[in-house]
């Protein structure tokens, strides 16, 4: 870890919400929130949030898997997220996402007409706007846990 942490103290929850709090409690309202209000399909959030995962190379990101109503992705689906161009295990609007978090994380400024045009072909606009805090919140707070360290430290719980 890079940060130091009192022995005793969960990291997570002393970096987010001790060592800053004001800011550390508006991110993770903020990250809740993606989860809490999304109005996006299950595979096609997993999707974009798992490429930002494999990207971001946060352990802890690329080992959770949301559930939603008692269902998750199948075991397969991250191996699927890598190869997002070439798998047959996606629809028009899940390749998109995985597209797009990709992308917006690796080569925004490249985001060109034929892409939008395929993109707002597929998703409304509202939807585009949350797929982007989603991907954004995924991005700068998975990226924080795995370069302060905090991703090698945390635990999925036990469910």
């Amino acid at each position: 870890m890079n940060i130091d942490v009192p022995e005793g103290k969960h990291p997570i929850e002393y970096v987010w919400g001790e060592m800053v709090p004001e800011i550390g409690m508006a991110a993770s309202n903020f990250s809740l929130s993606v989860y809490a209000h999304t109005t996006l399909g299950l595979r096609e959030f997993e999707a974009a949030r798992l490429r930002i995962a494999q990207i971001n190379g946060c352990g802890f990101c690329l080992d959770w898997r949301t559930e939603r109503d008692g269902e998750k992705v199948e075991e397969e689906f991250a191996d699927a997220v890598t190869a997002w161009r070439t798998t047959e295990a996606f629809d028009e609007r899940t390749r998109l996402a995985a597209e797009y978090a990709e992308r917006y994380a690796l080569d925004h400024h490249g985001l060109d007409e034929e892409f939008w045009g395929r993109m707002t072909a597929r998703y409304s606009q509202a939807e585009i706007v949350e797929l982007t805090m989603s991907i954004g919140s995924w991005l700068a707070f998975g990226r924080l846990n795995r370069v302060l360290g905090l991703d090698s430290v945390c635990v999925l719980p036990t469910q």
